[in-house]
């Protein structure tokens, strides 16, 4: 028997049929609600929510699969609030379909404390899939869930069991489209022909600053044709029967996304305010909120208002969302019965577990290898990686030679979706989005990759990846002057800085092959949190250490690369392809009788994690230290001390060789032998 379905009533009109005064008694609830919360809070926006009311209820009563008791079902449609400034719209609709998210909570909209905070944020809030708010990240998060689901359901699906089966639904806004990350995703995801992605447009033709008209007059319509999208209209946000009709034509276009227009007015039933500026972001007021109700025919007292048939029909959602669970894990085992192979990897993927002996094939080097960049070496470790974590999936930003970062497989597509090699074009900043989409789905290891300099694009995007810990992986190359005659364009010298600033992110600057593997170890074992590898374009050599250094030693961030030869005088520290500098510079004081350590420094967060005992046992306290990076020098005097010293680069770079920008800008073991000359003399009494 094909177990597809047990039958399309899981789809459109799912929820019983329900008296259109209790319909509409729901929709003015969730409007009522927004309006109460936004007051209360005396922040927030109301206008958008009352608007798209009747959306919200289409939604999520008559056509999304969902079990509020089990939020993370993986059977389950995915939902994404772009228009993120409407939170208090999916706070109330997850209130009155029986999540838990207690009624206190919307009363506590926007205040300390609360999970309700002024934009959705994932992990604070159930049924919340991604943390939106800024405009545009919704859109292109939910193309990567689209990709997510049918790269799986490609993998794991089988003859009669269609196990990974879901839909991926968006509410965005005109903020959402005039943000150019939006039109890189929407690009891409008709391309891929996402059949399974639907976005609908708020059509409010209002912005804070007034009329859309202002700034933005394109042909939505024609522009998404043109992008290969299925593109339909309602013309009256509170028609529920054309709501239908335009999901359900939705779901019966396979093979390209569909973008549903829907014209609403923005604080609906405000006498005032209604189709204004004024109820985007603001309160409406306790005279508009009264004058409001009274247009709904709302009891003004008290606030906060759900009746009891609104709660009755609203929470029959979670029975159906237990029936619709059970009877998936049902199929489930049908499927692990017939593929029980499958059934435990797919498992095992959703539980984000690393296999048995991931990383029995990662390559080791040694002093006697040739050099390569690190970027080559980073090439091997994810070969060798990626037939044993087939959850990986990722790619470069039309740089995969540069990034070295194609795997054996063919490429995503609407015709091998099976694929892990994505080809994001160029679009450094949707593709750090939709690999955030990636993760959130599950099931799904996402790395991209491009020339560090341009996470100057995609930087948005990845500040959203830390704030919500995901543990994506940025495969970031050419990292500094050494990358030579592109120029300073395409030197980076701020970025080591800015994302070392950045909560949540670990940075790993590797300074030869042996580390970069064991970088790549640290990455993959992050549970939590992105992790960005910096790597060079320009070949370095194999540094010696002890057996196994490199393997614990990145791992905590720093260690001895070379111990000192006498009683310490002074501490180098490198990072990347300057460490190689610090151990010729070392090797030019011994000559001079001058004993120094060498001291590897791939991360400053894993450094700053480890116990204060091994932080002093790596760099002892009282002794002379002095730094070497090609990168900004702001912040390493946390490590060197107020009177220790740091070649750096705080100035844009130039187009020449490697090695003519090395020796200009003074990372060389002479400039370095001076550098520690001097800090030594300073610390001699007159």
């Amino acid at each position: 028997m094909n177990e597809t379905r047990t039958a399309e009533a899981n789809y459109g009109s799912a929820a019983p049929s329900a008296d259109p005064l209790v319909e509409s008694q729901s929709i003015d609830t969730i409007r009522t609600l927004a309006m109460d919360a936004v007051q209360r809070a005396r922040s927030g926006h109301p206008g958008t929510a009352m608007a798209l009311a009747p959306v919200a209820y289409a939604l999520w009563m008559r056509h999304m699969r969902y079990s509020p008791r089990d939020p993370a079902w993986f059977g389950r449609d995915r939902f994404v609030l772009s228009a993120g400034h409407a939170a208090i719209l999916q706070y109330a609709v997850l209130h009155l379909t029986g999540f838990d998210l207690p009624l206190r909570e919307i009363r506590n909209f926007r205040r300390a404390g609360s999970c309700t905070a002024g934009h959705p944020e994932y992990g604070h809030v159930p049924g919340v899939e991604t943390t939106t708010g800024p405009l545009g990240q919704g859109v292109a998060n939910s193309v990567g869930m689209a990709i997510a689901e049918a790269h799986l359901a490609a993998v794991f699906n089988r003859p009669g069991h269609s196990i990974v089966d879901h839909r991926t639904y968006v509410i965005c806004s005109d903020g959402d489209l005039m943000e150019g990350v939006s039109y890189e995703a929407a690009s891409l995801a008709g391309h891929l022909g996402l059949g399974k992605l639907a976005w609908l447009y708020d059509d409010n033709r209002i912005t804070i600053d007034g009329d859309v008209n202002l700034a933005f007059s394109e042909d939505v319509s024609g522009r998404f044709e043109s992008l290969g999208w299925h593109v339909q209209s309602v013309g009256d946000a509170n028609d529920l029967a054309a709501l239908d009709a335009a999901l359900e034509g939705a779901r019966s276009v396979e093979d390209r996304p569909s973008l549903i227009i829907v014209r609403s007015h923005i604080g609906y039933g405000a006498p005032n305010k209604q189709d204004t500026a004024a109820a985007h972001g603001a309160p409406l007021g306790e005279e508009e909120v009264r004058l409001t109700k009274a247009v709904y025919g709302w009891p003004t007292e008290p606030p906060f208002l759900v009746p009891d048939a609104v709660r009755s029909h609203m929470g029959g959602q979670v029975a159906r969302g237990e029936a619709l669970a059970a009877e998936w894990r049902e199929r489930f085992e049908r499927y692990r019965a017939e593929h029980p192979k499958l059934a435990t990897e797919l498992e095992r993927r959703i539980r984000s577990e690393l296999p048995a002996a991931w990383d029995e094939e990662l390559p080791d080097f040694g002093p006697d290898d040739d050099p390569i960049a690190t970027r080559a070496a980073s090439g091997r470790a994810l070969t060798a990686l990626a037939p044993r974590l087939p959850e990986l999936i990722g790619g470069s930003a039309d740089l995969s030679g540069s990034n070295n970062t194609l795997i054996d497989s063919p490429n995503f597509s609407r015709d091998a979706p099976e694929g892990r090699n994505l080809r994001w074009g160029i679009r450094e900043h949707a593709m750090a989005s939709i690999a955030n989409g990636l993760v959130l789905h599950g099931g799904i290891r996402p790395y991209i990759a491009t020339f560090f300099t341009f996470t100057d694009y995609a930087r948005p995007s990845m500040r959203l990846a830390a704030l919500m810990g995901l543990p994506n992986i940025y495969v970031m190359t050419h990292d500094s002057i050494g990358l030579g005659a592109d120029g300073p364009t395409h030197q980076p010298i701020e970025h080591l800085a800015s994302f070392r600033a950045m909560p949540g992110v670990v940075v790993l600057r590797p300074a030869d092959p042996e580390e970069t593997a064991q970088a790549w170890r640290v990455a993959i074992e992050r549970g939590s949190g992105p992790t960005i590898l910096v790597l060079t374009r320009q070949k370095v050599p194999h540094l010696a250490r002890t057996a196994g250094a490199a393997r614990e030693g990145v791992g905590r961030g720093a260690y001895v690369l070379r111990p000192e030869p006498g009683p310490l005088q002074v501490v180098l520290i490198g990072t990347g392809s300057e460490l190689q500098v610090a151990v010729e510079a070392a090797e030019a004081l011994e000559a001079r009788s001058i004993s120094a350590r060498v001291v590897s420094f791939p991360s400053w967060e894993l450094f700053r994690a480890q116990p204060p005992a091994y932080r002093e046992e790596v760099l002892p306290p009282g002794i002379p230290r002095v730094a070497i990076e090609a990168g900004a020098t702001l912040g390493w005097t946390e490590w060197v001390g107020r009177d220790g010293a740091v070649i750096g680069i705080d100035r844009f770079g130039q187009s020449a060789s490697a090695a003519d920008n090395f020796a200009r800008f003074g990372f060389t073991a002479e400039a370095l032998v001076t550098q520690v000359l001097e800090a030594l003399a300073a610390e001699r009494p007159a």
